[in-house]
This record gives structure tokens, sequence and C-alpha cells, in this order.
């Protein structure tokens, strides 16, 4: 099975109509994924993705899970 990240649809404050970046990367496992997307979700805030999904195949497994610090 493959494992990937999905961004979240809803438009963040500075991305108002604009749809957010693909992430096209897919991982063997779910700690692969989970690794990748701690060492590179500043980089994802940065592209303006704001929540991410992630999915095995087409099956959630969860989220949409924020990506912006808690305040």
């Amino acid at each position: 099975m493959s494992w990937r990240w999905v961004p979240d649809r809803r438009p963040g404050p500075s991305r108002s109509n604009a749809d957010p970046p693909t992430i096209s990367r897919t991982f063997q496992t779910q700690g692969e994924a989970e690794t990748w997307l701690g060492e590179f979700y500043p980089s994802l805030i940065s592209a303006g993705v704001r929540a991410v999904s992630l999915y095995e195949a087409d099956r959630l497994v969860y989220g949409p899970m924020s990506l912006e610090p808690d305040v």
C-alpha cells in the first residue's frame, strides 16, 4: 500500500481562491509519511498549506490536521 498526504482544500487567509499546492510524494509506511511531515511541514506552511490529511491508498486515516502552531 502507499501512504500520502493531501492538503486541506479550505483556503487560508493568504490564499483566498487559490488551490493548495499538491504533495506528490508517496510513502511505503505510515511511519515514513509521518516522519517526512515532521521534517517538511515548515516548507508546506510557507507554500500556503494550512492542514493535511493522511491517506492509505484511498482510505482516510486521519485529518484534516492543522499545521499551524497553537496560539
